[in-house]
């Protein structure tokens, strides 16, 4: 018997049988029972894999998460440097205009995940293109898949091509901008076709300019499609405050904690965050954060808990409790976007999102094994672990 056949009989649980009813402005997709996980025989790219010199990084890398020397052993998030913005108005700087913009993304990365899910929803995908990149990230930021590298299993995704003019690193990017470039080499980046600049590398931003400024070129149903409506700014600005500094930011404060005092502070105030969350979806069941409307709240949240079981629950030692079987509320709203709406699980990739963390991030996991769960990556909709299934 294997890892998997044993564990396979514990995790299919009992089938809810009351099924709760919401009414979607989408699609909804049929349940698709599979509990192999993503990772499962796959071959990896040698040349991907962090060498032991890789990790015997210098002081400048962009693998050191903390700053060398800075003893309180807090992560502190880079401020984003480009931060101009597309608008509908014809004589601005950076018009919108059908096929000029191009999205440099990370499938792995949960802030560039945010831009494909509006782009998406927002019907802009033949306004704007994009491309991914390689899963991986070393000393040298993020990397353009070779052309022998598209059909391996571990790298296949939507958009994961090599750079159509030969770059080989995002960091080419920003030097091509401003060669005394000396900041993090982020995704995404939204990038101007016309006058080879970036013009915005901060993905809130991105969101707002995706949600607006192309509704003079797309039609209904997207152009109705609004993530950022007038009534709800102030709760969705508030909503956004806390979960950014504290869920979104706060797995990275946990798990790139140099210090036992860092990792404590900020895994405590993580799972008093979700607490939180948890609190909110009981007492408004939704389905979205703000009842029938879907908003930015539900995507910028969406892809930090879509990443919590599959990464940041080991990798990133956030395991005080999982969502699946820790936060019924949590869990139910994320399945519901997951395999109620396209565009949010069309997005998700967990073999770039499992492979990036465990495999780029010597620091934590020098030695570069992915685990194989949980398993599967994500619960079918109506399903729970046997725990949930008892207690319900």
């Amino acid at each position: 018997m294997n890892i998997r056949t044993g564990v396979l009989p514990l995790l299919r649980g009992t089938t809810i049988t009351t099924r709760h009813r919401f009414l979607f402005p989408f699609t909804i997709l049929p349940i698709s029972h599979r509990y192999i996980s993503t990772t499962h025989s796959v071959k990896m790219a040698a040349q991907d894999t962090p060498s032991g010199k890789e990790s015997k990084s210098n002081d400048n890398v962009i693998t050191n998460w903390v700053k060398p020397g800075d003893k309180s052993g807090e992560f502190k998030r880079q401020q984003s440097t480009f931060r101009s913005f597309i608008s509908s108005s014809p004589d601005s700087e950076f018009p919108a205009e059908a096929g000029r913009y191009h999205l440099y993304v990370s499938l792995a990365c949960p802030w560039a995940n945010r831009t494909l899910i509006a782009r998406k929803l927002k019907g802009l995908e033949d306004f704007i293109s994009f491309s991914a990149v390689h899963w991986h990230m070393g000393s040298q930021g993020w990397r353009f898949v070779t052309p022998d590298e598209t059909d391996q299993e571990d790298v296949k995704g939507e958009g994961v091509v090599p750079h159509d003019e030969g770059l080989t690193h995002i960091r080419e990017l920003y030097f091509s901008v401003n060669p005394e470039y000396e900041g993090r080499f982020t995704v995404p980046v939204l990038w101007d076709k016309k006058t080879k600049r970036i013009v915005n590398n901060e993905s809130s931003e991105i969101l707002r300019m995706l949600n607006t400024e192309f509704n003079n070129l797309i039609t209904d149903p997207f152009k109705s499609v609004d993530l950022y409506p007038e009534d709800l700014r102030k709760q969705i600005d508030e909503a956004n405050e806390w979960q950014y500094d504290l869920i979104s930011n706060g797995v990275y404060k946990s798990g790139f904690a140099t210090t036992q005092e860092a990792y404590e502070k900020n895994v405590k105030a993580l799972f008093e965050a979700l607490d939180r969350a948890e609190k909110h979806l009981t007492d408004n069941p939704g389905p979205y954060w703000f009842g029938e409307r879907l908003t930015e709240v539900d995507i910028r949240l969406f892809v930090t808990l879509i990443r919590f079981d599959p990464v940041y629950v080991q990798h990133f030692k956030c395991n005080i409790r999982d969502i699946r079987s820790g936060y019924p509320a949590i869990h139910k709203w994320m399945r519901n976007l997951y395999w109620g709406i396209p565009a949010f699980k069309d997005t998700t990739n967990f073999n770039h999102i499992k492979f990036h963390y465990t495999k780029s991030h010597p620091n934590i996991n020098p030695v570069s094994i992915t685990p194989l769960g949980p398993v599967p990556d994500i619960l079918p909709r109506w399903e729970e672990v046997p725990a949930v299934s008892f207690r319900g």
